[in-house]
């Protein structure tokens, strides 16, 4: 059954579910992976996103810190790893890091999978995945694919009619053209949105368009739990039909696409988060997030179990 975007707004989802887990189980069957993020520096970002905690522009309470030490991510890193989270991404504030940043990142990246390699075998080792530094040129981002990153991770956030709504520092083309850079020089590519922030239908149809054209091999569907301090600190949270018929929508304009769950699912879903799968994600974000917090891989882990499920590395 091909869905209309009228189809996804107005059906019951018991409907739409039939199709949605047709659609995941044929591609990934009853394999759900995890992936976890290590938040390499925090804060004060000169871009003005009215929805983000790390904007240098609003006054917020969250942690800020300069980029961590290598000792510091080795652990953060070995945690998650050693919690079963063998897909392990950093994530770094600001539109792009500094050349001494960078240099340090990769120096850090070379020596916490070179002990991995040492280790192999042990239940402490997996993947530096991802990397999501911004917008990079092809140069930094062939240096980050030789350090050992196989993915990286850099979201066009929504339509590019809309982004001008939640963002004046930096344009949507830009975004664009570093996710067209990165499958150019043959990465495998994360990118996806944030939903929740005053945008239509028609925008998350346009999104999924454009990440369909990209052919994005990971899409991480963010959900906005406002955050005090920021423009958008009134929004409410979406309903969870509406956040499940977003994740139909994605599931079902990228059938081959790893449709990821990561930001906002403790707020908008809770107890109801084996939903997700029925609406046909197949992938989850584990343990904190970058400025909130999440859900443990031990319960999610449950969770996968409860519905019947597997966890895949």
């Amino acid at each position: 059954m091909q869905f209309t975007l009228d189809d996804i707004v107005r059906s019951p989802l018991e409907i739409i579910f039939d199709e949605t887990e047709r659609i995941r189980n044929e591609t990934f069957g009853d394999k759900i992976s995890f992936c976890g993020i290590v938040n390499i520096k925090s804060g004060k970002c000169r871009m003005n996103c009215r929805f983000c905690a790390q904007s240098g522009h609003h006054q917020t309470n969250i942690e800020t810190y300069p980029l961590r030490q290598s000792s510091e991510l080795a652990e953060a890193t070995r945690q998650l790893w050693q919690q079963g989270v063998s897909r392990v991404g950093w994530v770094a504030s600001g539109p792009s890091p500094a050349p001494d940043e960078l240099d340090q990142i990769i120096a850090s990246a070379e020596s916490v999978l070179s002990d991995n390699d040492t280790d192999s075998g042990t239940e402490s080792t997996g993947t530096l995945c991802c990397a999501s530094l911004g917008q990079l040129h092809s140069k930094p981002l062939e240096r980050l694919k030789t350090a050992g990153f196989r993915r990286y991770h850099h979201n066009l956030e929504t339509s590019e009619r809309f982004y001008p709504s939640i963002c004046t520092t930096q344009r949507w083309q830009d975004r664009f053209a570093t996710v067209e850079r990165v499958k150019n020089l043959g990465w495998e590519i994360c990118s996806g949105g944030l939903f929740g922030l005053g945008e239509s239908w028609q925008d998350r149809w346009d999104l999924a368009m454009t990440l369909k054209h990209l052919e994005v091999d990971s899409v991480p569907l963010n959900f906005y739990n406002a955050v005090a301090g920021t423009p958008f600190a009134d929004r409410p949270p979406l309903s969870m039909d509406e956040a499940l018929r977003i994740v139909a929508l994605f599931r079902t304009a990228l059938p081959k696409a790893a449709i990821r769950i990561c930001g906002g699912r403790p707020k908008i879903f809770a107890e109801n988060s084996g939903l997700l799968f029925r609406a046909g994600a197949d992938a989850l974000m584990t343990g904190n997030y970058l400025t909130t917090t999440g859900v443990t891989p031990q319960r999610d882990k449950e969770l996968i179990q409860h519905c019947g499920l597997r966890c895949s590395s």
